[in-house]
Parts: structure tokens; sequence; C-alpha cells
């Protein structure tokens, strides 16, 4: 697809999922299909573009160039000159970014629901939430809008977030990716994570981010882990760290537990209380200060916004931190390390600890109803990472009830391949689906590709020796065969399915309807619906219509 034809395709998915609350501001289309056609012309004389015409959202706590970062806040805002250098290295690849993204006011949150500009729903459950902070970026992606987008992440919100919309969340180690040109939550512990529905997409980005910028102090040159070995040892929590976590989600995280075993990895069990113990720190502690140095003075000077454009949960949490003296901060870095250091050595020779990414997934009517709490049970997993400087990397594992489950791979600095490669073990690999009917998007059926974990890819065509045929079933459907003695393009689908979620859709597929290879368009082949020719005998032969949403408008 062209950067221009995905630009296309992206406004007319957002025009289709009506979410205006995940975008804080958005490009005009004119405006980014100008850009995608010069990126389409540089790709055509040759340039080499990594990343060309991949879509991009970035969360408003990043600069873009010319547009205002908010950082959730309209009374904070301002407008840069220059792209943040995570956003410069993705558009110096190719890649166009689309918008900025809704937030958890100053990053500080793991739900989503934090901002004026409204809370950000879940992609799969409007009534719940999306997670936080990095909430629009999240929901961006995994409603197919975009393909990648930028998050931040301090204490969870670039895996939170991934984990509740079933995509992946990549968390750098800290200091690989600068944040120059990031409004902080705790500057020494800030990453500019990446989310995308796949991993190979995702890993590439992070990538392209990676590398000192001669301005952040923080960044640091990559050192990368040792790649595994034939039997790496990966380490999971003792049953109590697993209790009150969500119905069904203990059961699901033994399904991955297995799922690695039988990749040939060696799981230990171990107690990780010094790690939960060392997580309660990022905000039970004096580390809250770190959030205070960064937005306290400008809340303090707008106390009178507080409960309009200053979220008063984060108004609150931000100047708690005021109350801390430097020898409570000393206090509690010196039980952080101590902390530490027990916890890696309960790690042993394990490369990684496996966790569920979060704890439950609430309504928005559930945190809105106690927003401290609630939000408080997000971060049992996520909280320690950057205190103990773990790289961490969220993986969708599939679903409950309907609802995305995820795990999360957390490592020592500099492990992010290594957590990558055992990320491919869990995350099985995704099948691509052309659909030319009842599963099209808006019709009947199209909600059995949605319960299977699907999500949108783009429109495509079949090649021109198709023909459609009305079937006489409830609802109605068409039937795709090919022709030998000609046929036309037919308008369809391709819907991207985990593996498992695949295999559960085919396996309730209906007679006459099969799935085998189909030739598109423009030369690729893919698995697609087909229909038994049995069942053509007497069906309404309408390959003149080019489709079956056409066929039905002249019904209609």
């Amino acid at each position: 697809m062209s950067a221009v034809a995905r630009v296309r395709a992206a406004y007319a998915r957002i025009a289709e999922v009506d979410r205006p609350e995940v975008w804080i501001s958005l490009r005009d289309e004119a405006d980014a299909a100008a850009e995608a056609g010069a990126i389409d012309a540089r790709v055509e004389s040759g340039e080499h573009l990594p990343l060309a015409g991949v879509l991009v959202a970035v969360k408003d706590n990043i600069d873009v160039a010319g547009r205002d970062t908010t950082a959730g806040s309209r009374a904070f805002a301002y407008t840069p000159e220059q792209d943040a250098p995570a956003v410069a290295r993705l558009r110096d690849a190719g890649a166009l970014v689309l918008g900025k993204t809704n937030l958890d006011q100053f990053a500080t949150g793991l739900v989503g629901t934090r901002s004026p500009f409204g809370p950000v729903r879940n992609a799969w459950d409007p009534e719940r939430i999306s997670g936080g902070s990095s909430s629009g970026s999240a929901v961006a992606v995994a409603l197919g809008i975009v393909d990648v987008a930028l998050g931040t992440d301090t204490a969870g919100s670039g895996r939170v977030p991934a984990a509740l919309n079933g995509i992946f969340g990549v968390k750098p180690t800290v200091g690989l990716v600068p944040t120059t040109g990031v409004v902080p939550a705790c500057r020494t512990l800030d990453c500019v994570t990446v989310f995308a529905r796949d991993l190979a997409t995702a890993r590439r980005a992070a990538e392209l981010m990676a590398g000192p910028d001669g301005i952040d102090p923080i960044v640091r040159g990559d050192t990368p882990a040792p790649a595994l070995d034939a039997a790496p040892v990966v380490a999971v929590p003792t049953a109590e760290h697993l209790e009150g976590i969500a119905d069904g989600w203990a059961e699901a995280f033994e399904g991955v537990v297995r799922r690695l075993e039988a990749s040939g990895v060696t799981i230990v069990e171990v107690d990780i209380a010094p790690l939960l113990e060392a997580a309660a720190l990022l905000y039970g502690g004096a580390f809250v200060a770190e959030r205070t140095a960064a937005v306290g003075d400008f809340i303090d000077a707008h106390r009178d916004l507080i409960g309009t454009d200053l979220d008063a949960t984060v108004a609150g949490i931000v100047v708690s931190g005021a109350d801390a003296r430097a020898s409570d901060y000393f206090r509690d870095r010196e039980k952080l390390d101590r902390l530490g250091l027990e916890g890696r050595r309960r790690l042993g020779d394990a490369v990684a600890l496996l966790t569920p990414t979060t704890t439950w997934h609430p309504t928005i009517a559930q945190v809105a109803a106690d927003p401290i709490a609630a939000n408080s049970r997000m971060g049992r997993y996520t909280n320690f990472a950057n205190l103990l400087d773990f790289s961490a990397l969220a993986v969708p594992a599939g679903f409950v009830d309907g609802l995305p489950f995820g795990v999360m791979l957390s490592g020592a600095p500099f492990a992010d391949r290594t957590l990558a490669q055992l990320a491919e073990r869990i995350a099985a690999p995704a099948v691509d689906l052309l659909v030319v009917g009842a599963h099209l998007r808006g019709q009947p059926l199209n909600a059995q590709l949605v319960d299977a974990g699907g999500s949108f890819v783009e429109e495509v065509r079949t090649a021109s020796d198709y023909r459609l045929h009305a079937l006489a079933t409830t609802p109605p459907k068409p039937g795709l065969a090919r022709s030998s003695t000609g046929g036309a393009p037919i308008a369809g689908e391709v819907w991207r399915l985990p593996a498992a979620g695949f295999a559960r859709f085919v396996a309730s597929l209906p007679q006459p309807m099969g799935i085998a290879p189909v030739r598109l368009e423009d030369g690729r082949t893919i698995s697609g619906f087909l229909c038994e020719a049995v069942a053509l005998e007497g069906a309404a032969d309408i390959t003149e219509y080019g489709g079956w949403r056409a066929f039905r408008a002249s019904v209609a």
C-alpha cells in the first residue's frame, strides 16, 4: 500500500470507529496526504526508507514540531520548534506522524481516565479503561488507525495499556532512547516506548530511535545481552504473588508458562517479594518528589484550575512530593538498592521474569469510584522496572472472557533483544485472512472476527479470475469461487488474527464455506473465504457488482 493510500485508509478508519477522545490534536487529512505523496516520491526515486509510509501517533507529552505539546493540560501547552529525537528519527526513516494522542495528565496514572480531554475508552470494550498513561497511543494502534505509536513509561505507562488493548508494548532499557523533547514525569526514570500490533514493527521502531543525541545526559550506548542459549531459564512468581488478579487470568498465565516450557525454556518459581516491595516505593516513598520537581511549580501556580483543566487526582499526587525531605529520599534510595540486590539474587540465572502485565481490567465507572486504589492495583508488576533498571516488554497472550490478556517479560538492562526472542515463543504468529462478505466491517458477522482477536489491516481486491455469488443463507452471505472462464476483481478486506483465534474461527465455519489461498490484484496470495462448488448451483451471480457491499446496497 502506498503512503497516500495508507493515509486515506487511516482517516476512513478514524471516521468509522468514532473515538475522538483518542486524539488531542489530529492533522488535516489533506496535509497528511501531501506528506505521504512526498514519501511515495522518495521511494519511487530509489531512496531507502525503512519505515516508508508507516503511520505514527505520538503521545502528547512528546514534542512534534509545529504542534502543541499539552501533556494533557491546555494551560500547559507550548509549541515546539523541532521534533523530539525519537520522533525525528522515525520521520527520517519515512514514517508519517498522524497526530498527538490523549494521556493521563503529566503521564501520572495507569488508567487512561485522568485527562481534561476525556477518558480514553478501551479498544475492545468502551465501558472499560484503556490503561494509561499512554492511553490514546495504545488505542490508536489497537483500532488499526496507525501502525506504530509512541508513549512514555515511568511506572508502566507503556506496558499496561498495551496489555489491556491486546498489542505489544516495548519499554526499552532506561537511557537507550533519548527523552529530549519529552515533558518529564520522573526525569531519571522516564522511557520513550513503542506500541505496535506486531513485535517486528515495534522492535524496528525502537532500534531506529535508540542512540545518544548529545543533549540528554542520561542516554547511554547499547551493550546487548548475549543471545539466548539452548535452554534459557525464565522465572515466574510463586502462587501467592498471583493472588488477587482478575478471574481467569491465573489460568491464562499458566497457559503461557506451559507454552514457554514446551518451547525449551526452563521455568523456575521465584519469590519476587523484594521486587514488589521496591515497586511500592515509586508512589509510596520520596521518589514521588521527582514528579514535583517536573511540574509541581506549574500546578502550584495554577491551583485555580484544579478540577477543570488540571486533574485533581494528578495534582494531588504531584504536589504531595513537596513534603519529602532529602533525608527521606536517601533512606528510600538505600532501601531500593538493597531490595534490588535481593530481587536479582532471587532471580539467579534467569534471563527474564515472566508475570501478568497487570492485575485486572476495571470499568471506567470502577476507576471513577475509587481513582487512587483502582490505579494502584494496575502497577503491581510494572512499577519496579525503571526504579531497578530493568528492560521490559508487554506481550499479548490471548483473550479471557472476550478481553485481551497480556503478559510481561522483565530483564536486565540491555536485555531488550533477549526479551524479544522470548516473546516470539509466547506470541503465536498472526494469520492474515481475506473476507469478502458478511464478515466485512459493518456486516452482521464481523463480530466473529473481533471475538477471535482479529484487527482490520487493509481493503483489497482479488485478482480478476474470481466470481461472486449470492447464497440463500441467513444472514445473507456470498460465495467466492475462482473461475476458469474469467471473472472480475472482487472487493474485500484483510483481517489479522492470532493463530489461536484463527483456529477457533475456522473450526466454527459452517459448510459450504472453507479457507483456501486466494490471489489478490497486486499479486499476493492470502488465505481467504472460498465456497464449495455444490453450493453455487442456482445461486445468483453478482460478480458485476464488484463486491458484497455494492450488491447489498443495490438490494436495499
